[in-house]
């Protein structure tokens, strides 16, 4: 099996890219890396989920740093973005840098994120930052558009099946306000 780290920003999101991911030869490696999530309540919770069901279905996990400072010095100036806009590229890109540099630090040749799930974010989007970074990185991304062939709706039952907590927003404060 090829290890993959899977960045996830929840438990919710998580449980079916890993599930497929596990059925298409992979070994996944769940990597919680968010410093967009506010507030920092809301971080501890989903944080909390994530390894609960890391631990119930055996599934490695990694937590990375809660570098909220980091993430508003990315965003300075684009607050009033919309969402899908250019603000969330490079909450994205930030993501998924740490990602890749985790990845090769730990000798693990692909990466991917659970982002793609959401029908709220735009996969070309996620996918054309993620192209950079494998270049810059030397890695191999798994372009998978986790929301495709009912995918979406696999996440929801899932969701369903486990009791989840589903928070009600993405992640960062701007999008509370949407």
């Amino acid at each position: 099996m090829k290890k993959i780290l899977l960045h996830s920003c929840c438990a919710v999101c998580m449980a079916y890219p890993v599930e497929k991911l596990k059925n298409e030869g992979y070994e996944p490696v769940v990597y919680f890396y968010n410093p967009n999530i506010y507030p920092e309540s809301e971080y501890d919770r989903r944080l909390s989920e994530l390894k609960n069901y890391c631990k119930k279905i055996g599934c490695e996990y990694i937590i990375g740093e809660y570098e909220s400072s980091k993430w508003y010095e990315v965003i300075r100036g684009l607050e009033l973005e919309p969402e899908k806009g250019f603000r969330c590229s490079r909450c994205f890109e930030l993501r998924l840098t740490q990602t890749a540099k985790v990845a090769r630090e730990l000798g693990i040749g692909y990466f991917t994120t659970t982002l793609t799930v959401s029908p709220h974010k735009n996969s070309e989007q996620i996918f054309n930052i993620a192209k950079r970074i494998q270049d810059e990185y030397g890695l191999i991304f798994l372009f998978e558009n986790f929301k495709k062939s009912n995918g979406f709706l696999r996440t929801m039952e899932l969701s369903k099946q486990n009791n989840f907590y589903r928070q009600q927003y993405c992640g960062c404060e701007y999008s509370i306000r949407k």
